[in-house]
């Protein structure tokens, strides 16, 4: 089967589902960051679209933990840049629908949160098919090396 063709299989299953629900747990990253000591970086998200797992919690408790938030802003050709955000700052809705910092300071992540449309037994991802997310992990990786990335996805 081709991707394009699990995506959609995918994509349909999602919007089907009341994941409404479903809380990512974010104890076992902590452990994981800890154990490598990994406290008090920046963590980039993403506000949830189009049924990803909701992230809004996980990145509350990573921010009353000391860690410093960055969401995306699309930029033009399939790009984004990360840009400081809080609990306390506003959004705005880009042309796509998706709510975006109003901060114009980048700030590139240190841990980054990934979704998945899906991914398979060797952890390779599925995503939307726009390259968003691959120009964005090839780009962080190039600045720094040490960024850790964390697909999250529906089981």
């Amino acid at each position: 089967m081709k991707k394009s063709e699990i995506r959609k299989k995918i994509l349909k299953i999602r919007s089907q589902k009341n994941n409404d629900k479903f809380i990512l747990n974010p104890s076992y990253i902590f452990k994981v960051l800890k154990k490598k000591k990994i406290i008090g970086k920046n963590l980039g998200g993403y506000y949830p679209y189009n049924y990803e797992v909701e992230t809004m919690e996980i990145l509350e408790k990573f921010e009353k933990q000391g860690y410093k938030l960055s969401l995306p802003k699309i930029k033009s050709k399939f790009q984004m840049d990360f840009f400081k955000w809080s609990f306390n700052d506003p959004l705005e809705i880009n042309k796509y629908g998706i709510p975006e910092p109003v901060s114009k300071k980048i700030k590139f992540p240190d841990i980054f949160l990934v979704p998945l449309v899906a991914f398979d037994n060797r952890l390779n991802r599925i995503g939307y098919g726009g390259g968003f997310y691959d120009k964005t992990l090839q780009y962080l990786h190039s600045k720094n090396n040490k960024i850790i990335s964390i697909g999250v996805a529906f089981k």
